[in-house]
């Protein structure tokens, strides 16, 4: 029987039909809605599992580095463990995240102009005795955390297996823990669609360069997938299994978000946009048509990753910014 430190701070996730993007994409589109979990994004899952180990193993306190849903998950985890957490976040973190992570009884440390500075100040901090870093993407125990989302879908479909996968990718985690999950349950061949905007495009950079690239700088508006260096394990992956990496542009991202809401009654993070760009700006179709993409036999399965940092003044914002007013 478990105990109650055993049990998942992640929610089972609805895995949803969606008609505007089934006839957009020209298939069955499902969509597995992670931005209904606790604090609003897939980050639950990985970092929840962490520190469950980790509290469990001794750990007195945790710090994060994130740009927002990383540290949400991590305060949120600590907050049903009793743990302390201090999350470092950089100076383009919106004011409205470090209140909730404040409010989740976070201490909140700005630091840094991008994610990168703000991590190295987090691993600076995790020098003293007793307290444990958490990695937003990079560990084995997030990784298996995240791999739940694919036994998930295995429980769902049952007999059936996924035509592709749509995931959006900021520093890989996610990624990574997909890739373990479908192997796991015998699904190894099945193609992701690996959606990154440019300027926070690391893991395409990686690809295309055939070895670790770190971006000069984070460009994008999508800064939860601003990580300049993709994680080892992601780009092994990436190479190794059957994962097609499109960038989009910050504008299609919007786009994508734009049209979610109307058609969904969903407000997700530019970040979640890329992803939902794969449908929305024909991505799939392209890909096909490139013989890229083989026909796909199951449905299409869109993360709808989510993420906490927008609002509709937020959108507006970054409208303004690209000139899409």
């Amino acid at each position: 029987m478990d105990t109650q430190d055993d049990i998942p701070f992640h929610i089972v996730s609805p895995l949803k039909d969606s008609l505007a993007l089934s006839k957009l994409a020209g298939t069955q589109v499902l969509m597995k809605l992670e931005n209904i979990q606790p604090v609003g994004s897939f980050k639950i899952r990985g970092i929840g599992h962490f520190c469950q180990k980790s509290a469990k193993a001794g750990c007195k306190r945790f710090v994060c580095s994130s740009g927002g849903n990383a540290g949400l998950a991590a305060s949120y985890a600590c907050s049903k463990l009793g743990t302390p957490a201090t999350i470092v976040v950089p100076e383009t973190t919106p004011a409205k995240i470090v209140h909730k992570l404040q409010e989740l009884g976070a201490e909140v440390i700005v630091n840094g102009k991008v994610w990168d500075d703000a991590d190295t100040y987090a691993r600076h901090l995790t020098e003293a005795p007793g307290s444990v870093y958490i990695s937003p993407f990079n560990h084995p125990l997030l990784w298996e955390g995240h791999s739940s989302l694919v036994f998930e879908l295995k429980s769902s479909l049952g007999n059936q297996k996924p035509g592709a996968l749509v995931v959006a990718v900021g520093g890989g985690g996610l990624l990574a823990g997909l890739v373990e999950g479908l192997v796991k349950v015998g699904w190894s061949d099945v193609p992701i669609i690996a959606m990154e905007t440019m300027g926070a495009h690391c893991l395409n950079a990686a690809l295309q360069a055939g070895k670790p690239v770190t971006l000069p700088d984070i460009t994008s508006i999508a800064k939860c997938l601003g990580a300049k260096t993709v994680c080892d394990r992601a780009l092994e992956y990436a190479r190794k299994y059957n994962v097609i990496s499109v960038t989009v542009d910050d504008r299609e991202a919007l786009q994508a978000v734009e049209m979610f809401l109307e058609d969904e009654l969903m407000l997700v993070e530019a970040s979640c946009g890329a992803a939902l760009a794969a449908v929305y700006s024909g991505h799939i179709q392209r890909l096909q048509k490139e013989g890229k993409l083989g026909p796909l036999v199951g449905p299409l399965i869109m993360i709808v990753c989510g993420g906490s940092a927008i609002s509709l003044s937020e959108l507006q914002n970054f409208k303004s910014q690209l000139g899409m007013l």
